[in-house]
This record gives C-alpha cells, sequence and structure tokens, in this order.
C-alpha cells in the first residue's frame, strides 16, 4: 500500500511534544535570535491573540513585554496584533519601524495592507502611493482603487483598470467608490459604463451597489434606478421613453424580475412589452436563461439561443462570466447537438483569461470543437484541433484532465513519482522561518494564523521546495497543510504527498464493513477534511467525514450503536463507521451512483433526487449543472480523488474516471424502489 498510515491526534496534543524542538529550531533561524525558555511562554502568545480579540490593549501589551523578555519566535504575530489594534491612532514613523524590524515577514506586509487602508480612509495620498509599491501580497481591491485614485490624482489614465475592479467589486466599500466617482467626474467613465456596472451589480444580488453606481450620474437618476430596482413590474408597466436610459432601466427591471419570476421576465421579453433594442434585449435573455438554468428548466437553453440570435457577429455582448458559465451548462443539459456546441464554442470564447483557467471550460471547448467538426475527411482539421485541445489538457488529476485523457483513448496512468527529495532540500524546508512560525501557530490552535503564514512562505517557492514543504507538514501529520502545499507543484507531481493515506486501516476496515470501496471513501473524507479530525464546520458537522449531529443520531440509531455520548462524533473510529454507514444509504438510495451520493453527502439527499429529473444526462454534464458551487467542485473532485486512490491502494487498477460516471443520470427507473425520504 502506497501512503501514509499514521494515526492522527488532535492538534494541539499531537504538537505540544514538538514544541521545544520546534521552538528552537526557529530561534536558530537568522531573523530570530536565539530564544530563552520559549516553551514556558506559548501559552501567553493564545492569551495576546485573545486580548487582541477583546480590545484589551493592557493585556496584550503585558503579553508583548513578556514574550519580548523571552525573544519569543512568535513575537512578530503579537507585535502585529498589537499595533494593528492602535493603527487610527499610529504614526508613519511608527509603521516604518514595524516594516523594518519585521522585514520580509507575512506580517510585515499584512501590517502593509491594513496600512494602506488606513491611510486611504485619512486621505493622505502622498504615503498611500509612497508605501503602495512595497505591497508584495496586493490582493486587496480596495487597496489597489486607493492607490489607482492617487495615480488619478497625478494625471494619469487609470480608466481601463479601475473599471476591471469596479465591474468585479461585490460589496460597497470606499476606495473603489471614490475612485468610480472620480472618474465619472472627470468623464473617463461614460454613462454606459455606469449602467453595466449596474447590470453585473444586479447579477450579484447586489441591488444597492447598482443603486449606488446608477446614483454617479445624479439624483433624479438614482431615483429612477431606485424605481426600476425595487418595483421592476410597475416600472416596465408605465415607463414610456426610448433613450439609452429608458432602455437601461428597462434591462434593470427585467433582471431584477427575472431573480424573482424568471418565467414573467421572460413573457416581457417574448411579447415585446419591455420594448428593448437588440443589444440591450441579449442581455435580458442571457440573463434569464441564467436564471433558468440555475432552476434547471427546460427553457434554459432556448432562451439563450435567443440571447445569441441578438448579439451581432461575434463581438462581446458585454455579459459575465457567471452568465456565460450557466448558458454553457444550459445548452449541455438541453440543447439539440447541432445547436448546442456552435453556441458553447461561441460563449466560452468570449470568457475571460481568468475564467478559461478552470479546466471545465478546455475540456468542454475541446468538445464542442470535435462536435462542430463535419463529417469525413472535410472536417479532420477541426478533429485534429479536438485532439490537440485535449491533449493540453490530459496528463493532471483533476476531474477533467482525467476524461481528456480517456476520451483520447489512453490508458489512464498516475504520474511518474519524482526523484526523492534531497536532505539539503528538507533541512531547507525545516529551517524556514516562515514555515516554522506556521507550525508553531498550529501548535498553539491559532489554525487560520498558521495558514496564513504558511501561504505566505510558499510564494515563490518551485516544485522541489513546495514538496520539501508538504512534506515538513506530512511530518508534523498535518495533512491539510500537506496536502494543500503539494498541489501547487506543476511539473513535478507528489502522489504521496497529495493523496496521502493517514487511518488507512480504519478507513479501509469501516469501508467494507458496509460494502464500500474503499477508495471512494478515502476520496471523500480528503475532500472534506484533509483527514483532519479535529476539524469542525460552521454548522456543527464534526470529524473524519463530518457527521452532523443529527444525521449521528439517526444513523446510530438506524445501525444499533448506542448513542449515549454524543461527543464520540469526533472520535476517529466512531466517526467513519458513522459516516461510511451514511454514505452507503445514500449511495443505495442512489442507484448507485457514486455522483449523486457525492452530491446527497455533501448538500442532502432531497437535492440530487431533484436535480435527476428531466433528460438522461451524461454524468459530467449532470455534475456541471450542479446549482450550488460548493456542491459542483465537491462532486468532482471527491471522484476525482476516489479514482487516484484506487490506484493507489491496487496498482494493478488503472486511476479510470468514466467508469465512477456510470452510463448517465436520469430519473429515477419505475421499477426502482421508493425513496428513502427519512434520511437526513
Amino acid at each position: 500500500m502506497t501512503g501514509f498510515s499514521f494515526r492522527l491526534r488532535p492538534a494541539r496534543r499531537l504538537f505540544q511534544p514538538l514544541l521545544p524542538a520546534l521552538l528552537a529550531a526557529t530561534c536558530l533561524a537568522t531573523i530570530l535570535p536565539a530564544c530563552a525558555q520559549p516553551a514556558s511562554t506559548d501559552t501567553t502568545v493564545v492569551d495576546a491573540r485573545e486580548a487582541a480579540r477583546k480590545r484589551d490593549r493592557n493585556r496584550l501589551a503585558a503579553a508583548r513585554a513578556t514574550l519580548e523578555a523571552a525573544n519569543h519566535p512568535l513575537l512578530p504575530w503579537v507585535a502585529y496584533w498589537d499595533l494593528a489594534g492602535r493603527l487610527p491612532e499610529a504614526t508613519v514613523d511608527e509603521v516604518e519601524a514595524f516594516y523594518g524590524r519585521w522585514a520580509g515577514t507575512y506580517v510585515e506586509d499584512r501590517l502593509r495592507n491594513d496600512w494602506l487602508r488606513e491611510l486611504g480612509r485619512r486621505r493622505d495620498w502622498a504615503n498611500l502611493a509612497r508605501d503602495y509599491p512595497r505591497f508584495r501580497m496586493n490582493d486587496d481591491r480596495e487597496v489597489t482603487c486607493w492607490w489607482l485614485f492617487t495615480e488619478h490624482l497625478a494625471g494619469r489614465d487609470v480608466a481601463e483598470q479601475a473599471r476591471g475592479l469596479w465591474f468585479a467589486q461585490r460589496d460597497l466599500d470606499d476606495g473603489c467608490n471614490l475612485l468610480a466617482t472620480a472618474l465619472v467626474d472627470a468623464k473617463k467613465f461614460a454613462p454606459e459604463d455606469v449602467y453595466r456596472k449596474a447590470r453585473l451589480a444586479l447579477e450579484q444580488q447586489r441591488p444597492g451597489a447598482a443603486k449606488a453606481a446608477v446614483g454617479l450620474l445624479g439624483n433624479a437618476a438614482a431615483k429612477d434606478v431606485a424605481d426600476a430596482v425595487d418595483n421592476p413590474a410597475k416600472h416596465l408597466a408605465r415607463l414610456t421613453g426610448i433613450g439609452h436610459q429608458a432602455q437601461e432601466l428597462r434591462l434593470l427591471s427585467v433582471m431584477r424580475l427575472a431573480q424573482s419570476d424568471a418565467p414573467a421576465a421572460a413573457a416581457r421579453l417574448e411579447d415585446r412589452s419591455a420594448r428593448l433594442n437588440d443589444s440591450h434585449a441579449a442581455w435580458g435573455w442571457g440573463y434569464v436563461a441564467r436564471q433558468s438554468a440555475f432552476q434547471l428548466s427546460a427553457e434554459a437553453a432556448p432562451q439563450m439561443l435567443r440571447a445569441l440570435a441578438l448579439v451581432k457577429g461575434d463581438a462581446h455582448p458585454g455579459w459575465s462570466d457567471e452568465t456565460l458559465a450557466w448558458g454553457v451548462r444550459a445548452l449541455l443539459r438541453s440543447a439539440a447537438p447541432a445547436q448546442r456546441w456552435p453556441a458553447v464554442a461561441r460563449l466560452i470564447g468570449w470568457m475571460s483569461p481568468a475564467e478559461l483557467r478552470d479546466p471545465a471550460w478546455a475540456y468542454w471547448k475541446a468538445r464542442a470543437t470535435l462536435g462542430n467538426a463535419r463529417p469525413g475527411a472535410e472536417g479532420e482539421a477541426q478533429r485534429a484541433e479536438a485532439r490537440s485541445q485535449l491533449e493540453a489538457l490530459a496528463g493532471a488529476t483533476n476531474f477533467y484532465a482525467k476524461l481528456a485523457t480517456e476520451d483520447l483513448g489512453r490508458p489512464p496512468a498516475l504520474p511518474p513519482a519524482p526523484p526523492p527529495l534531497t536532505e539539503a532540500e528538507q533541512t531547507a524546508a525545516s529551517a524556514h522561518p516562515g514555515l516554522q512560525r506556521a507550525l508553531l501557530l498550529v501548535a498553539l490552535g491559532l489554525r487560520d494564523e498558521a495558514r496564513r503564514e504558511w501561504n505566505f512562505s510558499l510564494r515563490g517557492m518551485d516544485d522541489r521546495a513546495l514538496m520539501a514543504a508538504a512534506r515538513l507538514a506530512c511530518d508534523r501529520q498535518d495533512w491539510q497543510l500537506c496536502i494543500n502545499t503539494a498541489e501547487r507543484t506543476r511539473a513535478e507531481v507528489d502522489l504521496r504527498l497529495r493523496y496521502p493515506m493517514p487511518f488507512a486501516d480504519d478507513i479501509s476496515a469501516a469501508a467494507r464493513a458496509q460494502g464500500l470501496e474503499p477508495a471512494l471513501v478515502f476520496g471523500l473524507i480528503r475532500q472534506e477534511t484533509r483527514f483532519m479530525p479535529q476539524l469542525k464546520s460552521s454548522v456543527g458537522a464534526s470529524g473524519l467525514m463530518q457527521v452532523m449531529p443529527t444525521t449521528a443520531s439517526w444513523v446510530a440509531k438506524r445501525i444499533g450503536m448506542p448513542w449515549t455520548n454524543p461527543a464520540l462524533i469526533s472520535d476517529p473510529a466512531t466517526n467513519l463507521k458513522l459516516g461510511t454507514a451514511y454514505l452507503k444509504l445514500v449511495l443505495d438510495d442512489l442507484g448507485g451512483s457514486q455522483a449523486m451520493a457525492a452530491a446527497a453527502y455533501n448538500a442532502g439527499p432531497g437535492r440530487p433526487r431533484r436535480w435527476r429529473e428531466g433528460p438522461v444526462l451524461e454524468t459530467a454534464i449532470w455534475a456541471e449543472n450542479i446549482p450550488f458551487n460548493e456542491t459542483r467542485d465537491y462532486v468532482k473532485k471527491v471522484l476525482s480523488n476516489a479514482s487516484v486512490y484506487a490506484a493507489l491502494l491496487d496498482p494493478r487498477q488503472p486511476p479510470a474516471l468514466r467508469p465512477r460516471l456510470g452510463a448517465g443520470i436520469g430519473p429515477r427507473d419505475g421499477a426502482a424502489p421508493a425513496p428513502n425520504t427519512e434520511l437526513p
């Protein structure tokens, strides 16, 4: 058997014996001098974090003084919590002193992010413009808007970059709003930009942002858009104008109506009572199609085809990536092949570079190229192009890469193991100050801070360094950090790190006791918790298989397990018994479909029962049409994981994906048993 088979202890107990060694390793790093009895002050760090949360400055200052005296390796974090809580009163010199003391660390750049926000609130454009170029993470849209505002004040043309940021903004923030206001006033943003922002805001279910955007055009426009958004049906009934503003307001009303009643919005477009020109009607039909597709309505595909018929040539209609994606899904679900594939290719061709990084669209683009190919020799060039597109996708371990490999007719295989890590590579990871700080934070139960410190430390690492960092996490039995780090490599793939197998014997035994394939259970747990039994979800699911308390009680009763101590839900052996029993029940209830069972495990069994209604679909198309983003991603990853684990558990078995997908998914067979409606 390939992989690891350690039994994991809860994180605090796991790391406690390692703290002295970890602290010593961190203290020896060049960034920090040697520490004096650091293990005795580790609880002071936790106390400092709690004081920061409660805004108890005196308590935090006392904790910091203690850690300063001990030269504790986590002092940078405590210093950050201290200064971050005092930023409204901080001076530039004080912040610069912090930068200098903790240069190159995560907390230096995190404080810079906080400070740039504070400078924006202060309208201190000079210091913001000076500090922004040093912001390494550069992952805060509002801060970027503040900086672009300073560039605009300096006379530089920032309209194109600002437009993209403003359009992507979901929630109102001071920085991007100030920038947009300035560019509207300077006539760098046209009314068309303002109304497009309003459309995009409505698509994101942000009516307030839509109103705020149009409000930049004046009080009268603000009043009109509020009426269009708040009372769409009435607004459509009484609006009589034919100008550009009237067209925009009608379109916003149609979109708002579609959010609550897509058929009613479609009827307005159908009978032309909305009185939209072709470009606005195309956007309206596209958005109505998106809403219908989300409901898995058979009307979605013809509605999207109506929208496409109104778009002249190949010019981008301005639709969002989300609308384009749902258009593709609708067409895959119910359009006839002759209409489906040309339209799918057209929609994918309009997607942004960011959206196209999703392997789904590379795969369906290749399928569209193949579907559009003419018969015989005439279409040979198109079939060759489709094969080239699949070749570019194949070979990776994700869901669509596996499908591409199998579509090419190749026997699926695992990537070759990379050369073993050298002692020097492993030593470099062990000595990395940021990685060591992250492990110390994990040991103290500060997992969110640990994750951010760890991820910052991975920036710029090549594949070998990433694998060494992943190995370090695996050696500490932090499978979450291990897997997430190993997944960042590109050219070299170490499956022992990406797909570890802690609890191997327990998982295999629990799966077989229920008549389940162990690989499926491994694949599900990898997606649920990364094999971290101490994790608990925001809704209360616990343990390796993230079982809900009510589900645990129901399953225990069903299988005759005494359930007098609900705390046992986090015990790995108990959790595995409950989780595998539940998985078996949903798998049987859904006719043995692994895709539907995975969806049921994530979203409850009632939803996949509804989602299977309609035409019989190729399972990949069914999975792509799952309305919930989380569940759609979950199903694809569980099945992809399972195919890898199957080959790792039995090297004679290829990591095939299509056999797991089955012949397709459609309505329940009339001869099948009635659904088990008691399943929680």
